[in-house]
């Protein structure tokens, strides 16, 4: 899947970001920013284990449409599902997703427009790592 060229919203607007883990408690090295600040060699890397997520949370809500995706082969997640709560944290939009194993930044389409969305969680239920790793260099978020 090819990305696109379109503007990435957390380019533009304030969001916080949560994730389940990082490895070796290295923020500094693997910390979550890595996936927000543009340099193809940084990256936030996961600990080993099943479940790994990303939270993001808009300071205010959006429409999104699709994200982009970019891993680090071999540590790509096999399945992701991806929940969108609105103001509420009522879920107003759920949908799995079957990423490849490979480095190039992938995009994935929301079967819809999802309007005023204020989280969105990625689950990674498992990885291609044999440790169940996650490392992922980019991520955008489109409208």
């Amino acid at each position: 899947m090819e990305a696109s060229t379109g503007k990435n919203i957390l380019n533009k607007i304030k969001f916080k970001c949560s994730v389940s883990s990082v490895l070796n408690k290295d923020v500094k090295q693997n910390g979550k920013n890595f996936m927000f600040d543009s340099i193809d060699e940084t990256a936030w890397s996961s600990e080993q284990g099943n479940s790994q997520w990303i939270n993001i949370l808009f300071e205010e809500p959006q429409d999104v449409k699709y994200f982009n995706i970019q891993f680090q082969g071999g540590f790509a997640g096999k399945d992701l599902k991806v929940d969108v709560e609105n103001i509420d944290n009522t879920l107003i939009h759920s949908q799995e997703f079957y990423p490849e194993d490979i480095n190039s930044i992938q995009k994935f389409e929301f079967n819809n427009k999802i309007e005023k969305a204020s989280k969105i969680k990625f689950k990674f239920n498992s990885s291609y790592d044999f440790f169940c790793r996650i490392i992922i260099y980019k991520l955008e978020i489109y409208s």
